[in-house]
């Protein structure tokens, strides 16, 4: 399909999109560049459309209300039945500063980030569009029943790292496959294993932020993990020295490594000579690992910052991953060795 003139992105909004991802993700900033150029701009549109919708979700100033009527505008914006302009305008007022400046800037540029959106082929367009149509309408309706009580149980959990990570990992592997079709020969195998892939990258944030999390009135951990323990998520206080707390928390720990054991396994499914897309996978799971083992060593942490990789750890995750992205062997070496510290827990497959 040949592009009209009003779903053409300009120089400046693919230079604004390249310019606002380093404020609003350090991470990303760093691994989306290695992806080759023909998924650079579309897997950063993602990104950043992804991030709106978090805005929408974590602003404490937006009520119920209006985090759900934004956030059903917003996927109705992508879908392109409404104008960003309009989206903008409603929500640009409502930010409060607890929405860091970047933020506030993405906000107010929705238009340029949505001419980008709409500038992709229909098989991109309609990865991003089903993406943010489950993650928008899944945290809307989390954060209606978000409470410092915790999730019911790991199920909950499951399902809540599905709706903000796990259908990222799909529209990813969605994007790899439109993109090479050497890569499309493996879909199903790495779609059966993307979900796992996002889930290990959200447990890691969740365990890292739990005392953040808390400070805004919620809990993503799981109760039942933790009532195994004898340990109950309401008496939760920083520095807790609860031993069925840290062993609820060794549980979880275990189980987001042998997600990111997944992810390793998807990421060997990517042929060794796309380079750039195995960099992409293999720096997120480098940095995941490297925090596991910070929360791991110091489970009475009281701070994300406590448990936040150094900038040489990432240098060096950084060189060392990248000189073996080729070697499966390899890399299945170094994350057992980097990982062997953590606790051993299966999970069941689905």
């Amino acid at each position: 399909m040949t592009p009209t003139m009003s779903n053409i992105a300009t120089l400046d909004d693919v230079r604004y999109q390249e310019h606002i991802l380093q404020g609003v993700s350090r991470t990303f900033a760093l691994t989306i560049p290695q992806l080759p150029p023909a998924l650079r701009e579309v897997v950063g549109n993602a990104y950043l459309l992804c991030r709106i919708v978090d805005t929408v979700e974590d602003d404490s100033a937006l009520t119920l209300e209006q985090t759900r009527e934004l956030a059903e505008m917003f996927i109705e914006v992508v879908s392109g039945t409404v104008e960003a302009e309009t989206f903008a305008r409603a929500l640009y007022p409502l930010l409060s500063e607890h929405t860091i400046p970047a933020e506030h800037d993405l906000i107010k540029h929705t238009p340029s980030v949505i001419r980008m959106t709409h500038s992709f082929n229909p098989v991109q367009r309609q990865a991003l569009e089903r993406c943010i149509r489950i993650m928008g309408q899944g945290m809307a309706a989390y954060q209606e029943s978000e409470s410092l009580s915790g999730l019911e149980n790991l199920a909950e959990m499951d399902r809540y790292c599905y709706h903000v990570a796990g259908v990222v990992g799909e529209m990813l592997t969605e994007l790899f496959c439109d993109y090479s079709p050497e890569i499309n020969q493996h879909k199903p195998a790495l779609m059966q294993l993307s979900v796992s892939f996002g889930q290990g990258l959200q447990m890691t944030n969740i365990l890292k932020d739990i005392w953040e999390d808390r400070k805004r009135g919620a809990c993503w951990l799981p109760r039942d993990i933790f009532l195994q323990e004898g340990f109950d998520l309401n008496d939760l206080q920083p520095g807790c020295p609860e031993r069925g707390f840290h062993a609820g928390l060794g549980t979880l720990i275990g189980i987001a490594k042998t997600h990111l054991q997944n992810a390793l396994a998807y990421t060997c499914l990517i042929p060794s000579h796309e380079a750039g897309v195995r960099r992409f996978c293999l720096w997120a799971i480098g940095m995941a690992v490297l925090t596991l083992n910070k929360i791991n060593h110091k489970r009475d942490f009281i701070t994300g910052r406590e448990v936040k990789i150094s900038r040489r750890s990432v240098r060096a995750t950084v060189l060392i991953t990248s000189l073996l992205a080729s070697q499966d062997w390899a890399l299945k070496k170094i994350f057992a060795i980097s990982s062997r510290n953590l606790p051993e827990v299966q999970i069941a497959r689905s």
